[in-house]
């Protein structure tokens, strides 16, 4: 298990291009791999990160390569906290776009399930959105107690 003095944080920022969407999910998975997780939260987490991306880019930026994402990752002994950050056009109705199946690019073959994979996969999930000024998604996993220390 980590002590208290175990607590780590990492910051990550790229530009809203779709290759670098495989380049945040390993990021992030590499940064948590002496975390005490299954091979199964791993592939949850790097899930994760790659839908809320993938939303930043393709909802958020609408594709603009000029945006930035930015990926901020903290472990403490009991928890991992992901926040993932654009300055894109912003979610005009929440309600709306948390409803699974839900898609506005449906034209792009987008199934509509990402909040709804991030809420399944992740302990919590808060999502906040301001129209034209970028979405913010904090994730949280919490970590098993009595685990042993990985690596």
């Amino acid at each position: 298990m980590l002590g208290k003095s175990e607590n780590n944080f990492m910051r990550l920022s790229f530009a809203a291009r779709s290759e670098n969407e495989g380049f945040a999910r390993i990021t992030v998975a590499t940064f948590l791999a002496r975390l005490p997780l299954t091979l199964e939260e791993v592939e949850e987490i790097k899930t994760v990160v790659s839908e809320a991306v993938t939303n930043s880019i393709i909802h958020g930026y609408e594709g603009d390569e000029t945006g930035t994402v930015v990926i901020e990752t903290t472990y403490t002994p009991s928890a991992i906290e992901i926040l993932i950050e654009d300055q894109g056009i912003g979610i005009v109705d929440m309600e709306e776009a948390r409803q699974p199946l839900f898609t506005t690019k449906p034209e792009l073959e987008r199934s509509g399930m990402g909040f709804t994979i991030m809420e399944s996969f992740m302990d919590a999930m808060e999502v906040e959105s301001e129209i034209n000024r970028g979405t913010r998604i904090r994730l949280v996993k919490y970590l098993a107690k009595n685990e042993a220390l990985c690596n």
